[in-house]
């Protein structure tokens, strides 16, 4: 077989858009072997390109180091990119912390080099499917991503994970097949699957995680401080044997007293009764509220839920996704939450 020639494909084509070319000044080759990459030149600069398996942020990640290695391959001058359809801000992330450029079909780009220097965003998806796009990050397909998170150095078979998760092996195969085909995990010969990088999981989970999702009342409850307003809620929760889980800036300051709060947010297995609100003192009222009472679109968001100094609360992964919905310190109590109890980088 002979090398084909790429000097009409789509990505020759958006790469003279992004370069400011005609497209015959952008000239091309694909080499036999896909994990080596497609050659392109333009001008002076040569690119070694890698086409990620899925847009997806692991099969990106996968694509940014083949990229890195292609180029080497190339000669010390190449300029490793990756090119996708569309390229998510998770996935941005993933190649620009190893250092290789992209540039996605729908015109956005980000491309840095001696020389060169192209940024490119706010040019929509061109290649949104029709209907509802299925997603790993769904509320029931996150019970998977969730557990594994949870427990990032455990590598588990598809049967632990399903009893872990009371999901059918049936779905946590199909959500297994998933994982593997956008590289966010390895499996093992016993057939045991592991996150990769759980940090890139993590970052693709929290820019489509949208807490809007979940069914949420606001309302006010007197009380002199956050701190004081979470623990009346908790004892008068337990009293009346209603299970809940404090979540976002009420669960982040019970993990470690990092920011003061002023709204309290807590899970709730279903809406209370105008009789429970009442005896509560909660006001339903949108403006001032204090108090978010929330019944979430799945019950895994209660997984691994425990008690922190009294107040049952949400893993502190679960508190990390819904800090991203929240107002006041919300931005730094994530960043803190994440690199104190989700930094398995030092944890191990």
């Amino acid at each position: 077989m002979g090398r084909r020639t790429i000097q009409n494909s789509p990505e020759a084509a958006a790469l003279a858009d992004v370069l400011g070319l005609p497209v015959a000044g952008v000239a091309g080759k694909s080499r036999m072997d896909p994990d080596l990459g497609d050659l392109l030149s333009a001008g002076t600069h040569q690119f070694a390109i890698v086409h990620p398996r899925s847009a997806g942020v692991g099969a990106v990640a996968e694509a940014a180091a083949a990229a890195k290695a292609a180029a080497k391959n190339v000669g010390r001058r190449a300029i490793p990119l990756v090119v996708v359809p569309f390229m998510s801000e998770a996935a941005r992330r993933a190649c620009e912390d190893v250092g290789v450029s992209w540039f996605d079909l729908s015109g956005n780009a980000r491309i840095v080099a001696t020389g060169l220097r192209v940024f490119i965003d706010g040019r929509p998806n061109q290649f949104l499917r029709l209907g509802r796009p299925a997603s790993l990050f769904a509320p029931k397909s996150a019970r998977v991503v969730r557990w594994l998170l949870m427990n990032p150095g455990k590598a588990a078979t598809q049967r632990e994970i399903s009893r872990a998760t009371n999901m059918t092996e049936g779905f946590v195969s199909r959500i297994a097949a998933r994982l593997e085909q956008e590289a966010y995990v390895v499996r093992e010969v016993s057939g045991a699957l592991r996150f990769k990088d759980p940090d890139l999981v993590l970052d693709a989970w929290r820019q489509e995680y949208q807490f809007a999702k979940h069914d949420l009342v606001a309302g006010h409850i007197a009380a002199r401080s956050g701190d004081a307003l979470t623990r009346f809620l908790g004892t008068q929760l337990t009293e009346q044997g209603i299970p809940y889980a404090a979540t976002g800036l009420a669960a982040a300051w019970q993990f470690d007293r990092f920011a003061a709060f002023r709204i309290a947010t807590f899970f709730l297995k279903e809406r209370l009764s105008p009789a429970r609100k009442d005896k509560l003192g909660f006001r339903e009222e949108a403006r001032g509220a204090n108090v978010w009472l929330v019944v979430p679109n799945d019950e895994g968001v209660f997984l691994e839920a425990a008690e922190q100094d009294g107040i049952v609360c949400v893993h502190p992964l679960q508190a990390y996704l819904d800090l991203k919905a929240h107002p006041e310190r919300a931005v730094e109590a994530a960043a803190h939450l994440r690199s104190d109890k989700l930094n398995w980088k030092q944890h191990g």
